[in-house]
C-alpha cells in the first residue's frame, strides 16, 4: 500500500467518512453493533485542539486563565485577560505516525478596549488552516477519480465583555470553508464540490479569588466556564446530502493554588459532548446482522436538542458520549511551566485515550509552549495520534508596550 493510498484511507476514515458514505454497512462481528456507535460529523478539524498549552494538559481549556488562544476554547475569557492585547501562532503536525504532510496551523489575536481604568471589552480574531497534503482519489471500485490538494480553513471574529469583576460573556461568528475533495469531480452521478458553513460560538466565564496573602504570596482562585461552539448551518459536499458540523457543549473548571510567590499549580477538568444526532444500528432479523444506515434527516435545532436523548442504548449510552479531559500545570515565577494531562473517550464512542506532556517558557514579550502526545497501544491498536507535537508562540503586547516605554525613558 502506497503512502498516498494510506493517506486516502486514513483521511476518509477519520475526517469525512460521513460525507461520502452512500450505502449501508452490515456487520455481525464482535466489537461492533448497537453498543459501538461513534458519532461522525463533517469538518472534524474544527475540534482539533490548536493550542500547545491545552494540548499538553489533555485538551483542557474552557476555564484556564485567558490568553490569545481563548478564541477557540471560550471567547468570553478574553474580556478577563490581565493583558491589553496578545497574539499566538500554533503549528501541529497531524497523524504524524501515519502520514508525513498533514498539519494544522492556527493564528489568533485579541485587543481589549473600553474605559482606560478598566478595559472591560475585547475584540478577537483567529484563522485555522488544515492542510491534508496531496491525495489520489479513487471511487468505490478502486478506480482513479482524480487528484487533489484538500484544504480546510475557518475564520473567526469574536467579541467579549465583562458583566462584573467575576463574570464575562462572549460571542463569535465564523466562516468555514472545506475543500476536501477538489479534483474528485463527478463520480457515480454525484457532483462533488467544496463545502461552506456559517456558525457561532457562545461563552461564559467566571473567576473568583478565594483567598490571598500578599505577604507570603499564598493564595487560591477558581475559574469556571461554559462554551457552546460551532452552532451553525449544515455543510454539503455534493448535490444530494448535507452533514452536521461538530456543534459542541463544553463545561470546564480550573483551580489555581499559589504555594508562595514563586510556585503555582493549576488543576483543570473539562467535559464535552457533541450536540449532533447519534447514529442508530438497525437489526435485520432475517440475516441476524446489524445495518448502519445513513442518519435520519434532522434540522440543526432538532438535532441539537434530540442529541441528549437519541442514543439507542438510552441514558447509559448518552453518558458514554461525554468526553473527559483532566490537566495540571506547574508554574515557577510565571516563567517556566511543566504540564501533563489525560483525555478519555469511551471505547464505544471512538476510544480516543491519551496522555500528554508539555513544557513552556515565557521571557519578556515572548512565550513558547510545547506539547507531546505520549505513544500508546501497539500494532493495529496503536493510537494514530501517538507522537503528535504542538508548538505555540505567544506574544504579549501589553508587556511589550511597557518595555518600549521603559526603554524610551532610559534613552532620555
Amino acid at each position: 500500500m502506497t503512502v498516498k493510498t494510506l493517506k486516502h484511507l486514513v483521511y476518509v476514515a477519520l475526517c469525512f467518512a460521513s460525507a461520502s458514505v452512500n450505502a449501508q454497512t452490515t456487520t455481525s462481528g464482535q466489537g461492533v453493533g448497537p453498543d459501538f456507535t461513534t458519532i461522525t460529523t463533517a469538518v472534524p478539524f474544527m475540534r482539533i485542539c490548536p493550542d500547545a498549552r491545552s494540548g499538553a494538559m489533555g485538551d483542557v481549556g474552557i476555564a484556564l486563565s485567558p490568553d490569545a488562544n481563548a478564541q477557540y476554547w471560550n471567547v468570553a475569557k478574553l474580556a478577563m485577560s490581565d493583558k491589553d492585547a496578545g497574539a499566538s501562532i500554533t503549528y501541529t503536525p497531524w497523524l504524524k505516525d501515519l502520514v508525513p504532510d498533514i498539519f494544522l496551523a492556527y493564528l489568533a489575536g485579541y485587543v481589549k478596549f473600553g474605559d482606560p481604568e478598566d478595559k472591560n471589552q475585547a475584540i478577537s480574531v483567529s484563522l485555522r488552516y488544515f492542510n491534508l497534503g496531496d491525495i489520489n482519489y479513487t471511487d468505490f471500485n478502486a478506480q482513479p477519480a482524480g487528484t487533489g490538494k484538500p484544504r480546510e480553513v475557518a475564520f473567526d471574529l469574536g467579541y467579549s465583555r465583562k458583566l462584573s469583576n467575576v463574570l464575562s460573556i462572549g460571542i463569535s461568528g465564523k466562516i468555514i470553508h472545506s475543500n476536501i475533495i477538489n479534483g474528485a469531480g463527478n463520480s457515480n452521478g454525484v457532483n462533488y464540490k467544496p463545502g461552506n458553513a456559517f456558525a457561532v460560538d457562545f461563552g461564559m466565564f467566571y473567576t473568583k479569588e478565594l483567598n490571598s496573602n500578599e505577604e507570603t504570596g499564598k493564595g487560591s482562585s477558581i475559574n469556571a466556564g461554559l462554551a457552546l461552539t460551532n452552532l451553525g448551518s449544515k455543510i454539503s459536499y455534493s448535490n444530494n446530502r448535507k452533514d452536521f458540523i461538530p456543534t459542541n457543549l463544553g463545561i470546564g473548571v480550573a483551580y489555581n493554588y499559589a504555594i508562595d510567590e514563586f510556585n503555582k499549580f493549576t488543576f483543570a477538568v473539562d467535559v464535552n459532548k457533541l450536540l449532533v444526532p447519534s447514529p442508530k444500528w438497525v437489526k435485520n432479523d432475517s440475516i441476524g446482522e446489524y445495518s448502519f444506515p445513513i442518519p435520519e434527516e434532522k434540522n440543526v435545532i432538532s438535532g441539537i436538542f434530540g442529541s441528549f436523548g437519541d442514543a439507542t442504548g438510552g441514558g447509559s449510552e448518552e453518558l458514554r458520549e461525554v468526553m473527559l479531559s483532566i490537566g495540571a500545570e506547574y508554574a515557577y515565577q510565571n516563567q517556566f511551566f511543566a504540564r501533563a494531562g489525560y483525555f478519555y473517550e469511551s471505547k464505544q464512542k471512538g476510544d480516543r485515550r491519551f496522555l500528554s506532556l508539555g513544557l513552556g517558557v515565557k521571557y519578556n514579550v515572548f512565550g513558547l509552549n510545547f506539547a507531546y502526545l505520549v505513544p500508546s497501544g501497539a500494532g493495529v491498536s496503536r493510537n494514530p495520534l501517538s507522537n503528535t507535537l504542538r508548538f505555540s508562540l505567544l506574544f504579549d503586547f501589553d508587556d511589550f508596550s511597557k518595555i518600549v516605554n521603559s526603554s524610551s525613558k532610559n534613552d532620555k
